[in-house]
């Protein structure tokens, strides 16, 4: 059997960490008298720490000093982090070990591709870590998806040329960074949303071995 190279997006494809930023940034907000809602948490998705909290500062008309500034960044990323400690196997997402031990038992190449700076702590807590052969997080890349830096480097560190290689992604700028390395790009989520994906599944439920299997032989 062929052997390809298989890249997973962390959050939203492995693990739902993004409930945690949410509450991270709504327990920051109320903290400073602002309202804070999912609607506003969906404009913050794949936006920096400083970006995000200028944001959050402007829908509630505040200015900061740039001390207190610094300091709401860093109480969010610990307020984040004290969730991620706290979490275990149960937060993996239906049926990714199902996946994750057939590539496997059918001796392919495994690897991680995430913006997080934290996947590595992650996969730790959620007892993954051992399935990757590569992480590639966001202590390794200068430029964040839709470029295809992080992808291209996954691919090298698995020895395997883009080409050979399978993405899972659940946002529209990690298919396109898959596109663009010119790997097989595969959605998580919403068709609608995910449409420029070669495929598009709901959740890894609707993915069989025998489809990962016709992809390992293409």
């Amino acid at each position: 059997m062929s052997k390809k190279g298989f890249i997973f997006d962390l959050d939203g494809v492995i693990v739902d960490t993004a409930k945690y930023h949410f509450l991270a940034w709504k327990e920051l907000a109320n903290s400073i008298d602002i309202d804070f809602n999912e609607e506003q948490n969906e404009q913050l998705k794949g936006v920096s720490r400083v970006r995000s909290l200028e944001k959050i500062l402007a829908w509630g008309n505040k200015t900061v000093s740039e001390d207190e500034f610094m300091s709401l960044m860093s109480k969010k990323n610990n307020d984040y982090l004290e969730y991620i400690n706290k979490m275990g196997e149960g937060e993996i997402l239906p049926d990714v070990p199902k996946i994750l031990n057939y590539l496997k038992e059918k001796n392919q190449s495994i690897a991680l591709g995430s913006a997080s700076k934290n996947a590595r702590k992650i996969l730790e807590k959620v007892n993954l870590i051992s399935s990757f052969q590569a992480i590639v997080d966001g202590n390794d890349v200068s430029k964040a998806k839709p470029d295809p830096e992080v992808f291209i480097i996954g691919a090298r560190l698995l020895n395997q040329e883009p080409e050979n290689c399978v993405v899972f992604e659940d946002s529209v700028a990690g298919i396109q960074a898959a596109n663009r390395a010119d790997m097989v790009s595969i959605g998580i989520g919403d068709k609608n949303v995910l449409h420029e994906a070669n495929y598009v599944f709901k959740d890894f439920t609707e993915i069989s071995t025998d489809f990962i299997k016709e992809l390992i032989e293409k």
